[in-house]
């Protein structure tokens, strides 16, 4: 497979994985986290599809298209280790659904940051609140849940909070 028909690939999965959870998270209150703005297509996606949620953005450096920048209130600039411990307190309610795409060229830098992000992410969650994510995460409290029918496996990941 070339790498345009997989990154075409893990778009559509991205895609198909949003769209189930905001249908999962519909008529629930709360807010969304979007951990890694990137160049911003997914969190202007999510943006679009629930339109008055507010949706805070974890991100190190911002280099997203303008129009797809939060303000300043609903961006957390920083490393994740820095900005996720506490975040709750910024927020103010724990999150019905977080978007993780976290992954990079680096395999170990990647594999390190998943796994700090799922310790991390728990806290900030509402129970049933959902998760879905590029890479595996091993999030205390949740438990992975089928992905849509056109999602191959291991392309992404989606998680349901069961604590109380």
């Amino acid at each position: 497979m070339s790498r345009l028909d997989s990154a075409i690939r893990r778009l559509q999965a991205q895609r198909a994985c949003l769209d189930w959870a905001v249908g999962e998270i519909a008529g629930q209150p709360g807010p969304v986290l979007e951990l890694g703005l990137g160049n911003g297509r997914s969190y202007d996606h999510l943006r679009a599809r629930l339109p008055g949620r507010e949706i805070f953005v974890f991100e190190r450096k911002v280099a997203a298209h303008p129009d797809c920048v939060p303000d300043d209130q609903h961006l957390l600039l920083g490393d994740f280790n820095d900005s996720l411990p506490g975040a709750l307190a910024r927020i103010g309610a724990r999150a019905v659904f977080a978007h993780c795409d976290i992954g990079s060229g680096d395999a170990v830098l990647t594999a390190a940051l998943a796994a700090f992000v799922g310790p991390a992410l728990a806290p900030l969650l509402a129970p049933g609140a959902v998760v879905a994510a590029d890479q595996a995460l091993d999030i205390p409290g949740c438990r992975e849940v089928a992905l849509p029918a056109d999602v191959g496996l291991g392309r992404y990941h989606l998680y349901r909070n069961s604590s109380h």
